[in-house]
């Protein structure tokens, strides 16, 4: 060993020089306008082609706009999902280009045209438009309206008499009837599309909307391989495993990649296997001196363990500890809050919480030990990261910040609770580490699409996808989820849009039960410190330490007021009476000015049907943020209205809507509606 020691930082050097190809700044991220972060197979701006694969090239263009392969504009990149959200360039905000194409993208790393998010757009110029003159027959058969004209402002000729279609082509007997000089095909978010067909979306809105792609690299599990192993990923005409500035000295499951630059003598190949060879060594004396100490070190661990077993008889022999190791679990951890787990509690753990117990082994695997680039967020009292299960399962994993009594029964909190619970809305708990183990991790199912507050007032605002209809359609899923927990005598207690998730279908998904309560049927509140997020908190309860059911209905009513407005619910920005949104939002509807409130993207001043819908939430959200918890509506009674107004039911006209002028008689605006701000909460 003290040879292999003083040899080894030669050999080290001499592999390293050996290597005289480099590939620097592989470590950089690249970031352009609202596109930040990005990394393998991704290249661009400072970051050197050979860190990123050809067909993966970003360019910045100017006005913070990012292009993917100088024709599309990249509005998202989601590198956990593998996702992009691209829109054609020439197409954006644009019907009529300069230049008819149909372009695609490397069918080898994208998919998309079968992508279930996506559907086929058409769109034809210079077409024989005469079918249209005439009375004999409607075109609607086949697809095709007089309102899916294409309008160009152009003599060209072939832009006049543009038409579109949305979905499959029209059938066969359309091509007998109609014919056009120029067809281009574009890819376009299923949800757009059905948008643009009911005429609540113009055509170039839809466009600006883009599609989705999914992409991938063969043989990533490489790179997988490579960052385990403290390497960057870079690609010359193969992957290739870069540590520092060079091709890394050890082997990955594939060789690395030759050099971009051929050596026009061959000493370049000669130079290369040296350090191969020289590389090989290493790692053949590093093993060998690996084997010597861990050879030792468990002859050292069961010279231990035989001592330990000689002194647990002793110990278990005695009375007084005998009635110790009698005690419950959850009397005995308060005084050793945490130690680590074994093999041998695995099974009994599982059957005591109901649900499959992990070990934190397969869980740093799932998480590649817990990178940061797969943070998803913060999940209340952890982090939470993206993962993959060695079964194949996509998972989201919450790392609770610290293992300490407080943390551990937050974490036998969350877990009793999920178990319990089974409703479409609730996120599922797929397991948990042992109760005994150094780290407390919970395994969620994967929510792909975020949550309500990136799509109203963070990362995701910008997609413009929460139209009214699905705004609407998350207030009654999240409304249903929580009447369905108040029916099994559970108080939420974090009701806020982070809590609330979303898949690709925009469903609901209520998360993150760290701080709710079980409530007792047989009383009226439970006694307790507040506690939860500022904006969001009741405050009869923030006041008198009460805490009930209706206490989550008013957090609900400040989530109806953001999905209204698009605005956070406090935000130190704003004047100094608006920070907390709920008492700008009572102002507001006092003062009947809700349309100051609500998010102009909403057209509440053009559509009048969306004008009558936001109204009513607005008057039930009212409802709900009342000061006095005997004035809120039960959850059940909100679901109720949420589902009358969904429906237009007979009682969803009944309220006026103009100037949300409610009746004196309906005590809305009566009360006392103080704007009362409450102070950062534990």
């Amino acid at each position: 060993m003290p040879l292999l020691l003083l040899i080894l930082p030669a050999l080290l050097f001499a592999a390293t020089h050996c290597q005289p190809d480099t590939y620097p700044n592989c470590d950089r991220t690249f970031s352009c306008g609202s596109i930040t972060n990005v990394t393998f197979p991704f290249h661009g701006g400072d970051r050197p082609s050979h860190c990123g694969i050809p067909d993966f090239a970003l360019t910045c263009r100017t006005g913070n706009t990012t292009e993917l392969a100088g024709t599309f504009r990249v509005l998202q990149i989601d590198q956990i999902q593998k996702l992009l959200l691209l829109a054609r360039s020439d197409l954006y905000n644009n019907t009529c280009p300069s230049q008819f194409r149909n372009v695609t993208l490397n069918a080898s790393y994208f998919t998309y045209n079968t992508l279930p998010q996506n559907e086929q757009l058409t769109m034809v110029y210079g077409c024989n438009t005469s079918v249209f003159n005439s009375t004999e027959r409607d075109t609607t058969e086949f697809g095709i309206r007089r309102d899916n004209r294409i309008k160009c402002n152009s003599t060209d000729s072939n832009l006049s008499s543009a038409f579109y279609w949305v979905g499959p082509l029209p059938s066969d007997p359309i091509l007998k009837i109609i014919t056009c000089n120029i067809s281009v095909n574009v890819p376009m978010l299923k949800i757009a599309g059905d948008r643009l067909t009911n005429s609540t979306l113009s055509l170039g809105e839809a466009l600006m909307q883009g599609f989705n792609v999914s992409y991938s690299v063969r043989d990533e599990r490489l790179c997988s391989q490579c960052n385990n192993l403290g390497g960057q990923c870079g690609f010359t005409d193969q992957l290739i495993c870069i540590c520092g500035d060079r091709v890394c000295p050890f082997p990955v499951t594939l060789p690395p990649g030759p050099s971009p630059e051929a050596a026009p003598d061959g000493n370049r190949n000669t130079e290369r296997s040296i350090g191969l060879f020289i590389a090989g060594a290493i790692l053949t004396g590093v093993g060998l001196g690996w084997l010597i100490f861990h050879c030792r070190q468990k002859r050292k661990q069961k010279l231990a363990l035989m001592s330990s077993q000689t002194a647990s008889k002793d110990i278990s022999s005695s009375p007084s500890m005998r009635g110790l190791l009698s005690l419950p679990w959850n009397h005995y951890t308060k005084s050793i809050p945490s130690y680590p787990s074994t093999k041998s509690d695995f099974g009994r753990e599982s059957s005591d919480f109901g649900v499959q117990v992990f070990s934190c082994a397969e869980l740093e695997e799932a998480t590649n030990k817990f990178d940061r680039s797969r943070e998803l967020g913060d999940g209340g009292f952890g982090t939470v990261y993206y993962g993959v299960l060695s079964d194949g399962r996509v998972v989201a994993v919450k790392r609770l910040y610290e293992n300490n009594f407080k943390r551990a029964e937050q974490f036998i909190n969350e877990i009793e609770i999920l178990t319990r619970l089974r409703h479409q809305y609730l996120v599922t708990l797929y397991g948990c580490t042992s109760r005994r183990s150094q780290e407390l991790l919970l395994v969620y199912e994967y929510v792909p699409n975020g949550t309500v507050a990136d799509h109203l007032h963070g990362k995701r605002a910008k997609s413009g996808l929460l139209s009214w209809p699905i705004r609407l359609q998350i207030a009654v899923e999240t409304a249903d989820a929580l009447a369905y927990l108040h029916k099994s005598d559970i108080i939420h207690r974090d009701v806020k849009t982070t809590n609330v998730l979303l898949d690709n279908d925009f469903h609901v998904k209520v998360a993150d039960f760290g701080l709710s309560r079980l409530f007792p049927n047989d009383v009226t509140h439970v006694s307790t410190a507040p506690q939860g997020t500022p904006g969001y908190v009741d405050p009869e309860y923030y006041q008198c330490y009460q805490l009930t059911e209706k206490s989550d209905v008013y957090s609900f009513g400040v989530v109806l007021i953001e999905l209204i407005s698009s605005l956070p619910a406090v935000d130190t920005n704003r004047h100094r009476h608006d920070i907390n949104l709920s008492n700008m939002a009572v102002n507001k509807i006092q003062n009947h000015t809700l349309h100051e409130l609500v998010d102009s993207s909403l057209e509440f001043n053009t559509n009048g049907s969306v004008r009558r819908m936001v109204t009513l939430v607005a008057e039930l959200a009212f409802r709900c943020l009342q000061q006095e918890k005997d004035m809120r509506p039960s959850m059940q009674e909100v679901l109720d209205a949420l589902n009358g107004i969904k429906n237009e039911d007979s009682n969803a006209h009944k309220v006026e809507i103009v100037d949300l002028c409610m009746d004196d008689d309906a005590g809305l605006l009566k009360g006392s509606m103080t704007s009362k701000s409450q102070d950062s909460l534990p």
